[in-house]
């Protein structure tokens, strides 16, 4: 990925609310905050952690029929979004950000896979976002926890 970008969408709640997971874009508290200085291999490694777990959930329950279409929805409601990235990082930001202003899931180019059709989606939307925000925060106590606790190791990231 050449010259990631910030995965901000502007919902921050790290530098508001002081979570050490962004119930926005999932990144670490410390990640938000020296985003700028990182290199672009740093960079792409947040975004392949985010991207991964945001497939995982999102692959299971939504199918996306037509990319462009995803892609012209974003558009239109001026989210921002990471064109390298997978189609369902684009819908996670869609379903973030502009879920009020979605009529019908199938004019976006998703759909419901089977086993969630008959899900209401802004319910099927907070569960998948609660479960995302468990992983990661997994994820920071399992990873990144115990190298900051670690004596004469350096805090993560710098």
């Amino acid at each position: 990925m050449k010259d990631p970008r910030t995965p901000c969408i502007g919902i921050c709640s790290t530098t508001s609310l002081g979570d050490r997971v962004c119930r926005g874009c999932k990144r670490y508290a410390a990640e938000v905050i020296h985003w700028n200085s990182y290199d672009e291999a740093a960079k792409g490694a947040v975004l392949a952690r985010i991207e991964h777990l945001i497939v995982q959930l999102l692959e299971s329950r939504f199918q996306i029929t037509a990319p462009d279409r995803l892609r012209a929805e974003l558009r239109r409601q001026k989210i921002p979004f990471h064109p390298e990235l997978s189609a369902f990082c684009w819908l996670h930001n869609l379903l973030k950000k502009g879920l009020d202003d979605i009529d019908r899931l199938e004019s976006c180019g998703v759909r419901l896979q089977p086993a969630y059709a008959a899900s209401d989606l802004a319910s099927l939307s907070a569960r998948v976002d609660e479960e995302l925000l468990r992983l990661s925060e997994a994820h920071f106590d399992r990873y990144i926890a115990p190298i900051k606790s670690t004596p004469g190791k350096r805090n993560f990231p710098a």
